[in-house]
């Protein structure tokens, strides 16, 4: 099978990820998509509300209920921290043999990649692809073979956005489904 591992906080998982995992099934053939819910960012530090690692899980799970070809994934998370996708992807590498791993990836990390721990190595061993992000332009001209950029048009919701909303008692319906609205409401007070 050919996997897409698309990885996050997902803090909260919103409308938008699972526009763009129905999008990377769709453009990049793949038979799945996998949300791997991550431990903190290493690139990230500094965010102090991010909710515990099984509730975002959970969290996930409960939104993807009946979306076909993408699942939610806690395998990140019995991994030894940092999370490093190169260490992930080695341990995926192991544990799933028989299929083929795509990185699926926003355009702010595509940015930073060069900082990735062993970006060299997941550019000489996995295929990319590159969504579209606010703030990162990518010149397509200059993306190594195995990188691609998704033509998603921008889908402009952010959970921080989400997360400010319900602390101003403000409405999330359409950002996040239906079936982890009251979830997230209490999360995020």
């Amino acid at each position: 099978m050919k996997i897409g591992l698309f990885g996050g906080s997902f803090n909260p998982i919103h409308v938008g990820h699972i526009a763009l995992a129905r999008h990377f099934r769709w453009q990049a053939g793949l038979d799945e998509v996998w949300l791997m819910v991550s431990p903190q960012n290493p690139l990230k530090q500094g965010c102090n509300d991010l909710l515990d690692d099984q509730l975002r899980y959970q969290m996930a799970r409960v939104a993807l209920y009946g979306e076909e070809g993408i699942v939610a994934s806690d395998y990140e998370l019995h991994l030894p921290k940092p999370s490093y996708t190169w260490n992930t992807l080695q341990h995926l590498k192991e544990d799933y043999s028989a299929h083929d791993f795509v990185l699926l990836i926003g355009g702010d990390n595509w940015q930073l990649f060069p900082r990735w721990h062993r970006a060299d190595d997941i550019l000489d061993n996995y295929q990319i692809v590159v969504y579209p992000r606010r703030d990162s332009d990518i010149d397509r001209a200059l993306l190594p073979q195995n990188v691609r950029v998704l033509d998603t048009g921008l889908l402009d919701i952010s959970s921080t956005e989400i997360r400010q909303r319900v602390r101003n008692h403000s409405d999330i319906s359409g950002l996040v489904p239906a079936s982890i609205i009251p979830l997230v409401q209490r999360c995020y007070v």
